[in-house]
């Protein structure tokens, strides 16, 4: 097998390179089987033979627990682990009580601390904004703290009546209305886990050209957790980022200092010279501004929870989630799963419905995150000649006017047939 490694630092890369895969379940064996033929061609179209993949199947999921009797084997884990990076369908989660979301057990275990979404829109996709063009951003939402990593107490219990008693008699706390019937949560935000997510979108601004980051924060109330998250960014911004970055925290403080005028003119400075802003704001007005202004934003951090809020807000913005990628990154180790974003849809599993593109640019994320952009490049331009075109699965004919509705894999194929 040729995995990928790193060496000081660096990511090496094969070029024959082995990506273990997991199919997932519902549709994801349909969506797997018309992205696979496209990724293929587009490499080889990009390095006509000098670069390929060879794909491992590794299991989770439901096929998994058929196979192995558990939903995620130790050999999957220890795959990922070796290789260093993986590609995903979407994964069922267990019912019952003690299951978490498998996605959530991987990004945990591995400690893919950055959950990445970029979200653009390609010409021609429903949406049910105005401008809709105007949507460029990419999300960098903490996956390993905040809900995820969060500790409850069901309302009743022993231990929740005595965790409220020390609240009330140790801590002083007198906010919780209703004792006898509360349940309790209990989430952690760090300056670790905040800055190094904060680095990720910053360094990925930098690298990428982008105008600003925007950290999205609840602060206002959640002084400690999320303000400091907000803290702990600025914090981080102005001490090692300096020559590079303007933060708005900055501004305010030079505009107490000297005057806003005065504060002005430092930030216009600062945008002429091609600094990078780094700006923040709460996360209901986040929800209100991006339907509104949209343009004003550009990379996003945040804390898990809102950036599930915001992920999905803003694919509908640009035509669903179906059209969304999504990548799970420790940009320290290396660890990389990109993955469909969307669920398992088995109310339309095997009827060729399903539309393989969120897979498929998860595919370009990954191609483009070992430096073989060429081949993204090529997939992401023939899915915008066949949207363009009018030339769609199911969820795009039903809200277009005069569409040729595809399969799944009559999709796909015309991918690689516009490739050709």
């Amino acid at each position: 097998m040729s995995y990928l490694s790193i060496k000081d630092g660096q990511l090496q890369v094969p070029n024959q390179l082995t990506v273990p895969f997991i199919q997932g379940d519902g549709i994801g064996p349909e969506i797997w089987q018309a992205s696979k033929k496209v990724i293929d061609t587009a490499i080889y179209k990009a390095y006509h033979g000098q670069k390929t993949i060879q794909w491992q199947e590794i299991y989770a999921g439901q096929t998994a627990f058929e196979k192995f009797g558990t939903y995620l084997p130790d050999e999957t884990l220890a795959t990922i682990q070796e290789a260093k990076l993986a590609l995903k369908g979407p994964l069922m989660t267990p019912i019952g009580e003690g299951f978490r979301s498998l996605n959530v057990t991987l990004r945990q275990t591995l400690d893919l601390f950055a959950c990445v979404r970029p979200v653009r829109y390609f010409s021609g996709v429903p949406s049910p904004l105005k401008h809709p063009e105007k949507t460029d951003m990419v999300i960098f939402r903490e996956n390993t703290e905040d809900v995820y990593a969060g500790i409850e107490f069901l309302a009743g219990q022993a231990e929740t009546t005595q965790l409220i008693e020390v609240l009330k008699e140790q801590f002083g706390v007198q906010k919780i209305r209703f004792p006898q019937t509360s349940s309790i949560g209990i989430k952690p935000v760090s300056k670790e886990g905040s800055q190094r997510l904060i680095a990720a979108a910053i360094d990925y601004a930098l690298a990428n050209k982008r105008k600003s980051v925007t950290l999205v924060h609840k602060g206002n109330i959640m002084k400690f957790t999320e303000g400091h998250f907000k803290k702990w960014g600025y914090d981080l911004a102005e001490e090692k980022y300096t020559d590079v970055c303007f933060t708005m925290q900055t501004f305010e403080k030079i505009a107490k200092k000297e005057g806003k005028e005065a504060a002005q003119k430092t930030l216009n400075d600062a945008q002429k010279a091609g600094k990078l802003i780094i700006k923040d704001v709460i996360a209901d007005n986040f929800l209100q501004q991006i339907l509104l202004y949209p343009e004003k934003y550009d990379v996003i951090a945040t804390c898990n929870l809102n950036g599930d809020y915001i992920s999905d807000a803003l694919a509908a913005q640009v035509g669903g989630i179906g059209i969304a990628p999504g990548g799970n990154i420790n940009y320290h180790t290396g660890y990389a799963i990109f993955e469909a974003s969307h669920g398992t849809a088995p109310d339309i599993a095997g009827q060729g419905k399903a539309n393989p593109c969120s897979l498929l640019l998860s595919a370009c994320m990954m191609l483009d995150y070992v430096g073989w952009q060429a081949a993204s490049h090529r997939i992401i331009c023939a899915i915008e000649h066949a949207i363009r075109n009018k030339t769609v699965t199911s969820d795009f004919a039903q809200a277009m006017k005069e569409a040729t509705l595809l399969s799944t894999q009559e999709f796909g194929d015309l991918l690689v047939d516009l490739m050709e």
